[in-house]
């Protein structure tokens, strides 16, 4: 069993459209560029100029992953205010607690 250190984050990207996309990685430059290069998301595929508009360490995969479900299930209105408002660790904490 493996005592790795647990190094995850959430990230926010736009598109040039103005669509948000939720996802989690351990690297947010790398998972950008594979983005941008077509890898990865879906809903994402032809859209090369995308930005991250947030991005937070939180460490654990399993919180990682909760986070993220929840995100994805809010109105694009409240992403956008998520992505105004750029909450703190504990503050997101709250979307799943």
């Amino acid at each position: 069993m493996s005592n790795k250190v647990s190094n995850w984050f959430l990230y926010i990207v736009r598109t040039a459209n103005q669509l948000l996309y939720t996802g989690i990685t351990t690297d947010v430059a790398r998972r950008l560029q594979q983005h941008q290069s077509g890898k990865g998301a879906k809903c994402l595929k032809g859209h090369q100029d995308l930005t991250v508009v947030y991005q937070i360490f939180i460490g654990d995969k399993s919180i990682a992953l909760k986070l993220e479900y929840k995100i994805k299930q809010l109105s694009k209105q409240k992403k956008e205010a998520l992505v105004k408002n750029r909450p703190n660790f504990d503050e997101l904490l709250k979307l799943i607690n």
